[in-house]
């Protein structure tokens, strides 16, 4: 038998044996323990916390991206977007679906409760195959001053559909010797329900035929378009360079970036918080191995004289301290998975929809997160088998048969 499969096999021996149960020192059994079990608790806790920071994070963009639209066109220059224009961009991108639509900030009367909102005059039906929570309202009446309003205005001005909602502009009427803002009363022809009662509470829509009616807007000429797009970020970038001075294109994660990065910071801050979990189950790893080495250090010196390499002595060590801390990854991997499917199964938690969007806890753990979280424990066990298997390795045989 030569000197490699001899060292194979006397390592995985020694290994077997000092993971036994040893009557004599039942602390450094515990110790182990511990340490296998807070690596496990550390791993859950990260893969579960993670887990839910990626399904909020995933929940909000869903909502913002229907309400704020992949991209949305922007003028600055009167005249400038207008139908031409968009006739020209729709047969450069055929894929892509546009919806113009005129905009404008009303008040809302109804009875004499009064709140202010943003007014979008659109063409129902493009705007329906690009937006599928304005398409769930179904509004289906055939004239101009109709209106669609979120579920949480309607709520708050007591209102439903086939009711009347009076909207006041900026823009003046005459009065006989004085003038009014302008007012009209439009029919509430349908209510949408985004999820998100900023945006429920805030927005209406109505035609294109209103706007150039009540307020005189040129037919055919627009305040901006909102654009479907199934890969918006590849999409911007082409159409960018296509478009005049004095209009621009936003995408929806340029919108609400500062709200992203503030919740991508959370994220990465909540992951070092939480490794430290980890990295104060290691410290047992290193206090368990470290007292196996006090309590073996006989058993060290006559392998040590019995021919065992200092090489083949820090290998048992750094092997005994990486089968701790794997077994913990294996174990809080399991954990966290049946976690994951218990939260998603269960209302163990419920959320207020207003904030969050949702009432179930949304949890999304992708393979990046966890590919993280594995790498981060792998390098903490890794460090924390170092020591105790090198302190091993440098008993001295004389000195510690020499104590006995």
């Amino acid at each position: 038998m030569n000197r490699e499969t001899f060292s194979s096999s006397f390592i995985r021996k020694i290994i077997s044996h000092y993971l036994k149960y040893d009557k004599e020192n039942p602390f450094i059994f515990i110790a182990a323990i511990l340490a296998f079990l807070g690596i496990a608790a550390g791993v859950m806790v990260l893969m579960l916390a993670m887990g839910i920071m990626n399904g909020t994070q995933k929940e909000f963009e869903k909502k913002l991206f229907v309400m704020n639209y992949p991209m949305t066109i922007v003028s600055f220059i009167p005249n400038t977007l207008n139908d031409n224009f968009i006739a020209s961009l729709q047969n450069k991108f055929p894929e892509l679906k546009f919806s113009p639509y005129y905009s404008t900030q009303v008040i809302c009367k109804n009875d004499t409760i009064v709140q202010g909102s943003l007014l979008y005059g659109v063409n129902f039906e493009k705007e329906s195959s690009i937006n599928p929570i304005f398409a769930a309202s179904k509004s289906t009446a055939d004239i101009p001053f109709k209106a669609v309003i979120g579920d949480g205005l309607a709520s708050d001005m007591n209102i439903s559909t086939g009711n009347k909602i009076t909207l006041y502009f900026s823009e003046q009427q005459a009065i006989g010797f004085t003038t009014m803002p302008l007012q009209k009363r439009f029919m509430v022809d349908g209510v949408f329900k985004s999820g998100l009662k900023v945006y429920d509470k805030a927005i209406i829509y109505t035609t294109l035929e209103a706007f150039e009616t009540l307020l005189d807007r040129q037919k055919g000429v627009y305040d901006g378009v909102h654009i479907f797009a199934k890969d918006p970020m590849k999409s911007i970038k082409e159409i960018e360079p296509l478009l005049p001075e004095g209009i621009i294109i936003e995408g929806w994660w340029q919108q609400n970036g500062n709200f992203f990065a503030a919740m991508e910071m959370e994220k990465k801050a909540l992951f070092l918080v939480l490794l430290l979990i980890i990295l104060v189950a290691s410290l047992n790893i290193i206090s368990s191995l470290l007292m196996t080495v006090m309590s073996r250090r006989n058993e060290i010196a006559l392998m040590r004289t019995l021919g065992a390499t200092k090489a083949e002595i820090r290998a048992i060590f750094f092997r005994l301290g990486l089968i701790i801390g794997v077994a913990g990854v294996a174990t809080g991997t399991i954990l966290g998975l049946a976690g994951k499917w218990v939260l998603q199964t269960f209302d163990i938690i419920t959320l207020p929809e207003d904030v969050y969007g949702t009432t179930k806890l949304p949890i999304d753990m992708t393979f990046g997160d966890y590919g993280m979280i594995v790498l981060g424990t792998c390098i903490i066990i890794l460090i924390s088998s170092l020591y105790p298997a090198k302190k091993a390795s440098e008993t001295n045989p004389l000195t510690a048969l020499r104590n006995e």
